[in-house]
Order: structure tokens, then sequence, then C-alpha cells
């Protein structure tokens, strides 16, 4: 009896012990429960580009101030001026060789005169004793001079003279019918003698005086034409004038 109990006991036991091994064994067989992949953790999106930063513009250069043209002082061009006239003073007076007339100088455009003065004085126009004379000259020297021979510039007249020769046309275009230049920078040829305007074309043809301008201009002229142009210029009022200034060096610098 007792032993059958045990058996029974026994049977009960190990029934639990296979049971519990197969559960077991069961157990490891179910597939694990699938854990979920790591995901990527998400690309850092680059930040947003800054804008360029501008672009730094050079400081712009300063120009330099234009130079004011030099104002000339009749008072210091007459004390400047005094072997200036010893042929520009004296009125009729004329250029030894070639023997031609000092221009007149009276009435003139000062800005003109001292163009000349410089051309004098740079070599563009070939006058040795004016080069000599010039060539001690400052530039306010120059404006100086200018100032006191010119005076009072002539005025345009605003009125034809009459008929102008075919010659001249052209060189009205700058010198006025009423032989007044239309701008400073150009001579007046009103009343100025004529073999110093025919000896003053001649040298701008054969490059006595270099100015590009008004060598294209006397290139083609015949003799005829400069006599023509000479003749109608000199003719015309009011004219340039020559004043006499009989002064010497120890009183040039005083009032007039």
């Amino acid at each position: 009896m007792g032993r059958g109990r045990r058996s029974a006991a026994q049977a009960v036991s190990l029934a639990a012990i296979v049971t519990g091994v197969l559960t077991g064994t069961a157990w490891t067989q179910q597939p694990a429960e699938p854990v979920p992949a790591a995901q990527p953790a998400p690309a850092a999106q680059p930040a947003a580009a800054a804008p360029p930063a501008a672009v730094a513009q050079p400081a712009a250069v300063a120009q330099p101030a234009a130079a004011a043209p030099l104002q000339g002082d009749p008072r210091r061009g007459k004390a400047r001026s005094y072997t200036c006239l010893g042929c520009h003073g004296i009125d009729g007076y004329r250029n030894a060789y070639p023997n031609y007339s000092v221009p007149k100088l009276k009435g003139q455009n000062p800005d003109y005169l001292a163009a000349a003065l410089h051309g004098y004085r740079d070599g563009d126009r070939s006058h040795l004793t004016m080069h000599s004379q010039a060539s001690t000259l400052t530039d306010q020297d120059i404006a100086d001079i200018a100032a006191y021979f010119a005076g009072k510039p002539l005025t345009a007249s605003g009125k034809s003279p009459g008929t102008v020769p075919k010659a001249a046309t052209l060189c009205t275009t700058c010198h006025g019918q009423d032989g007044v230049a239309i701008a400073p920078m150009y001579p007046s040829l009103a009343g100025q003698h004529g073999d110093y305007l025919e000896r003053a074309i001649a040298e701008y043809q054969n490059g006595g005086r270099k100015n590009p301008v008004m060598k294209s201009f006397a290139a083609s002229l015949s003799s005829a034409d400069i006599a023509a142009i000479a003749g109608y210029f000199s003719d015309l009022t009011p004219a340039l004038s020559t004043e006499s200034r009989p002064y010497t060096r120890l009183t040039a610098g005083s009032a007039e």
C-alpha cells in the first residue's frame, strides 16, 4: 500500500518535471520579441548659410582739387615787366630780324597773353629774345605781366563789320567776325599789325609755333590767303593798341 503511494507520487513528480522541461523548452523555442531596430539619429541639418558679408568697397580715392587759375595782379605785373616795355611799350616798334611789327597787347585777353608767354618759356614758340625773357618768369610772374599788358580786354561789338573774305571765314569761328575772340584763351585780332599776323600764320605753317589746331588750319593757306586774312583783321575796330608807359625800373612799382 505504502509502496503504491510512493510510486504514484513519483509518477506525479516525474510528470511535473517532464511538463516543466517541455514547457521550458517551449519557452526557449518561442521567438524573442523583436527589439525595434535603433533608428539612426536624424542627420544634423546644416545651419542656414549666413548671408555673405558685404564686400568692403574700397574707399573712394580723393580726387585732387583742380588748381584754381592764377589771378594776375597788374600792379605786380607793372613792376615785373620793365624789360618787356623796351619793345611792347613803344608804339610802332619793330622786330629787327626778321623785320615785322611787335604786336599790340593792350586790349588783348590776359589768358591768351599768359599762354603765349608759357609757349615762349617752354619752347613751343621759337623766338630767341622772347624765350630768354620768359625763361626767368614764374607762373605767377606770367599771370601778373599778362594782366598788366592786357589792361581792359576788348569787348565784342555784336555787329558784323561787313563781308568776311573767304579765306578768313574759318578764322572768325574763334577770333570773331569783329576780331574779338569768342573765348579768353583765344587772341583777339582786331587792329593787330597786319605784318605781325602774316608772320604768326607763317610760323604756324613752318613749325615755329607748335599749336596743332592752328597748324592744321594754316597748312593749306596760300600767300594770298594769308594776306587777305591779315588785311581783314588789322582793319577792324575797336582795335588793340600799344600804350606807351615811359617809366624807369625805379618807378615801376608806383601806381599809375
